[in-house]
């Protein structure tokens, strides 16, 4: 018979050699979408949901969205660190209050998950919201939609809508940054004002979210105890990330990424 729900939070003894070197690679992925490429950190969110499922059965794909959260702040401050000096702060104060509306709402959804049989429920939608947010980011690059934002005289307006969205799916699944970045990169802003800017508003967007998480019972001590050890990886990440897009051709390392996250949607959904 399955654990149930709160067995198995205290299960984290069930990670295997192979699940370590993936949870230590994703937090390596995700630190260095921190730093400066972005997209890879969705094949992070997909790869703990996909690993915690094998090691804990269902409950696994919610427990993997508080996992994270640790990882994902601690990337975060690096990145900020790093950036500190490149942040535009008109965009942060437009967007936080609907990302706040946005996070209590996926806050009050993500107690429907909370039953084990709604859990495929859960992998399927963090699915979906992968796939969605991977062919938001393929038709803002074909159709240039950015360009065209930037040029309207209501792209304030957009704040609200890419806020609440980017709010709920960051609550649900940590997978809010193609969201952000999209409407980031329609105001045209430079390279290094775009990474801060989305590094400082995705820290404190997180750090909000730890009692949300905390109250879901998603976050506890348990797995406090395995994101601390994958606090280092995530922090290298995104330290050494500048430098990295210095010697890669971005373009091409980012549709690999895409393709990865693509495949892992996929088999979260089937």
């Amino acid at each position: 018979m399955e654990c149930s729900f709160q067995c198995q939070l205290h299960a984290m003894d069930e990670l295997t050699l192979i699940h370590w070197v993936i949870l230590f690679a994703g937090a390596l992925i995700m630190g260095l979408s921190k730093g400066g490429i972005p997209g890879a950190g969705n094949l992070t969110v997909a790869l703990y949901a996909l690993v915690l499922e094998d090691a804990l059965g269902p409950a696994g794909v919610a427990i993997s969205v508080g996992l994270l959260l640790p990882v994902l702040i601690s990337a975060d401050l690096a990145s900020t660190l790093v950036y500190r000096r490149y942040v535009n702060w008109v965009y942060v104060r437009r967007l936080l209050p609907f990302f706040a509306i946005g996070v209590i709402a996926g806050w009050a959804a993500f107690e429907f998950f909370q039953d084990l049989e709604r859990a495929r429920t859960l992998k399927i939608l963090i699915g979906s919201i992968l796939l969605g947010m991977t062919a938001l980011r393929m038709i803002s690059e074909v159709k240039n939609l950015g360009a065209k934002i930037s040029s309207s005289k209501f792209s304030s307006l957009l704040a609200p809508f890419f806020g609440l969205l980017g709010g709920m799916a960051t609550m649900l699944a940590n997978a809010a940054g193609p969201i952000a970045q999209f409407y980031l990169l329609a105001m045209k802003l430079p390279k290094y004002a775009f990474i801060g800017t989305s590094a400082w508003l995705f820290l404190i967007v997180n750090v909000a979210k730890v009692p949300f998480m905390y109250e879901l019972g998603i976050l506890n001590l348990d797995n406090l105890g395995i994101a601390i050890w994958l606090f280092f990886p995530a922090v290298f990440g995104a330290v050494i990330a500048p430098r990295i897009v210095k010697f890669i051709r971005q373009d091409w390392f980012e549709r690999m990424i895409w393709f990865f996250i693509v495949l892992a949607g996929l088999r979260m959904i089937y």
